[in-house]
């Protein structure tokens, strides 16, 4: 067996790169809760994450010099924690975003069928290069993005939107349907045929 590759260096340095995955993870969602201005969530991240950076690098500190390795391990760990941060992260969807949409055709049944599932809808009115369009904007949670993105496509395929990162909004509309109302099928379907 090649002499960097034993069954203890692998080991450790199998630790060393899950223990950078986390810690690093941990970082860019601290990064992310800095900015957005959770305060207090970016304490308690940031006193785990620093922890396990410590017990990460007094374990590589002293053996860097005998087993080289370990460094690959380390920036593998490093280079992989930030990927899966930011996956993490979206996954979590944390926030409020600005949803807006413009449309031509079906700005009206498009808001009241928006403000029926309960998101909050302010329109203005507006002219595009082809005529009178309406903008339609929303203030719903990252979560909701996706169901609020597939509400739109069903009424009005050709509408345009964009969604932004809100900074801190006070009253976030909460959607009253559940994705699975939105589909045209499912276990509500069934009961109402009966």
């Amino acid at each position: 067996m090649i002499p960097y590759f034993t069954t203890e260096i692998l080991m450790i340095g199998m630790l060393v790169f899950l223990a950078r995955v986390v810690d690093v993870s941990l970082g860019t969602l601290r990064t992310i809760n800095i900015v957005r201005g959770r305060i207090w969530l970016a304490f308690f991240i940031g006193l785990i994450e620093i922890s396990i950076w410590l017990a990460v690098m007094s374990t590589v500190i002293l053996k860097i010099k005998t087993e080289p390795v370990l460094g690959i391990f380390f920036a593998f760990g490093f280079a992989f924690g930030n990927v899966a941060g930011i996956l993490i992260e979206r996954w979590l969807a944390f926030g409020d975003v600005v949803f807006r949409v413009i449309s031509r055709k079906q700005a009206k049944l498009m808001a009241q069928t928006l403000r029926q599932c309960g998101f909050g809808v302010t329109t203005f009115q507006g002219e595009g290069m082809s005529g009178p369009v309406v903008e339609l904007y929303i203030i719903c949670r990252r979560r909701d993005q996706k169901m609020l993105a597939d509400l739109v496509h069903k009424i009005e395929p050709e509408a345009f939107y964009m969604v932004e990162q809100s900074g801190h909004s006070n009253h976030p509309c909460r959607p009253m349907l559940q994705p699975t109302m939105l589909r045209a099928s499912g276990w509500r379907n069934i009961l109402k045929k009966k």
